[in-house]
């Protein structure tokens, strides 16, 4: 997808940015911004330009005073990828492939936010052929998401996100974790409780053929993607239904997991839509 052709999203974050970098986010730090922080004296902040002759005046002490001020920083923004075996799955468009949809609409809307980007893959280890180190120029990025469209990923799981951790910055940054999140729950809270530091927005990718569209009658031969073990299974009614159940359910664990530690999930089924994430923002990131 060349950049003229991705689509961006509008976000924001909920917290103040410590970044000395100038960005569009509320910050921490002094500068030339906008928001009013308080008063100080000359002598502490020397800048002429922002003498407060009214506040001056009032001192007994007869100190010269300045208005302080807030400018607005930049924030690290990652993606964290999911490269395990059943990332590969897909009828309508493969998992990886959206995967790549969302990681160049996420490098392009932060860059021109003023944002740095960074992107981790990892399936049962950091794969250091699928790191984008934070960078404020984001084609590097969108030519490798590129390259996942074609990936083939490895009958393997997805165990070393809890690894992915060391490899973020310590400063409080935004994750889009973007997975199917077939791997076993105790795993996927242990890393989150090490990403706590972090906003965290979980990206579900599912396909519906894996669970809504199946036949209600037939015989169908299925490979789990990350072991590799074949069964054949005898397709009907009722046992659709079953699936169809165990997949409701396995939604409703990952969303009470995920809303314990307050991150709401972000589902995409078959394809991505960027509005819908600008919506997602607006609706459950307060400003």
């Amino acid at each position: 997808m060349r950049p003229d052709h991705i689509k961006e999203f509008s976000y924001h974050i909920n917290w103040r940015s410590n970044s000395r970098r100038p960005g569009s986010h509320r910050s921490n730090q002094r500068g030339m911004g906008m928001e009013f922080r308080g008063h100080a004296t000359l002598l502490s902040y020397p800048d002429p330009r922002r003498i407060d002759l009214r506040q001056t005046i009032r001192d007994p002490m007869e100190q010269i005073y300045v208005r302080i001020f807030n400018q607005k920083s930049a924030t690290p923004v990652f993606v964290l990828c999911d490269l395990s075996g059943s990332m590969k799955y897909g009828s309508h468009q493969r998992k990886l492939s959206i995967a790549a949809d969302i990681t160049q609409s996420v490098a392009q809307s932060v860059t021109h936010n003023g944002d740095p980007f960074g992107f981790i893959g990892f399936d049962e280890e950091i794969r250091e052929d699928w790191i984008s180190s934070l960078s404020a120029r984001p084609h590097i990025a969108i030519e490798m998401a590129e390259l996942l469209r074609d990936y083939n990923p490895a009958e393997v799981g997805s165990t070393a996100l809890i690894d992915t951790v060391r490899m973020l910055p310590r400063e409080r940054s935004l994750i889009f974790l973007v997975s199917d999140f077939h791997m076993p729950m105790q795993d996927l809270e242990a890393a989150l409780v090490l990403m706590l530091g972090h906003h965290i927005i979980p990206v579900v990718l599912w396909d519906t053929a894996e669970y809504r569209d199946l036949p209600e009658f037939g015989i169908a031969n299925v490979t789990d993607p990350e072991t590799g073990a074949k069964r054949t299974l005898f397709l009907r009614k009722e046992y659709k239904k079953r699936i169809l159940e165990s997949f409701e359910q396995r939604k409703k664990a990952i969303e009470d997991l995920f809303l314990r530690f307050d991150m709401q999930p972000f589902f995409v089924a078959n394809q991505f839509d960027a509005d819908l994430l600008s919506d997602y923002f607006h609706q459950y990131v307060a400003a």
